[in-house]
């Protein structure tokens, strides 16, 4: 049987706004491939701005060639930001909106300018407009935490929400900037921007090419969510996060207290 891609879109919209996990795609509908599975995340964002919500921007996914080669894929996937996604630094989220709620240390870039197609790194500096630290919120809507990389993409590559901290005008080198994500004001990652496929400006000219067959650019305005820098942390009620990125400044994140909604925490994408 094959897989009707509105309904699986219908099921994962609706597994979102209810924060109730569903079964996995995959294991439902072999045949369901990676070209299914973007066109559902299509249809995903098409019912989102439907209800009045704005495309605002891009993450990165797989940006770690240890990841890569961990789930056996040769390139990065991406999802989509929308307005109704983005988050005040230092606000405060319930997170009984999530189902498996974890949070991942970000680098993100402000367009000032289009790309389009494939670019070079002179030209996707050029089109940097601002820089800043941010923390990615991902979640998955499969049941049991159970997923293969196609029910991944099609879940908007599980990004749910973003928090990005001060813009500040782009300069220097940012391959090599220390990361420290800290829950509840003790470190619990440490890692590197050169995590993020060496530097995070290379993450922006892979999510031009990926953008372009898709049959899109990445417009003036929009932020680039370049990929995590270190493994993901799980969110629990009254957590405080902190990311604290040299040269690019802090950004936080509360959890409100109050019982965690759906079916378990587990390991993002």
């Amino acid at each position: 049987m094959s897989a009707d891609l509105d309904q699986i879109a219908d099921r994962l919209d609706n597994a979102a706004q209810s924060a109730r996990a569903t079964g996995q795609i995959s294991a439902e509908f072999p045949d369901f491939s990676l070209a299914d599975a973007y066109a559902v995340q299509r249809r995903l964002i098409a019912r989102r701005v439907a209800r009045g919500e704005r495309v605002v921007g891009i993450k990165m996914g797989f940006t770690s060639r240890a990841k890569m080669a961990q789930m056996g894929v040769s390139d990065l996937i991406w999802g989509q930001l929308t307005d109704a996604m983005a988050i005040a630094d230092d606000g405060v989220i319930d997170i009984g909106r999530f189902v498996h709620p974890r949070v991942e240390p970000e680098v993100a870039f402000r367009l000032k300018t289009r790309l389009a197609g494939r670019v070079d790194a002179g030209e996707a500096m050029a089109a940097i407009g601002a820089v800043a630290p941010a923390l990615e919120i991902i979640d998955s809507r499969y049941r049991d935490f159970r997923f293969a990389l196609n029910d991944v993409v099609a879940d908007n590559s599980s990004s749910s929400g973003f928090v990005v901290g001060n813009w500040q005008a782009p300069g220097g080198d940012l391959s090599n900037l220390g990361m420290v994500l800290s829950l509840d004001g003790r470190a619990a990652q440490c890692g590197s921007t050169g995590a993020i496929l060496g530097d995070p400006t290379r993450s922006l000219i892979e999510a031009a090419r990926l953008a372009a067959d898709a049959g899109l650019a990445l417009e003036p305005g929009w932020i680039i969510l370049c990929g995590a820098a270190t493994p993901a942390e799980a969110l629990r009620p009254g957590m405080h996060v902190r990311l604290e990125a040299e040269r690019l400044g802090r950004v936080d994140l509360r959890v409100a207290l109050g019982d965690a909604g759906g079916d378990g925490v587990g390991e993002g994408a």
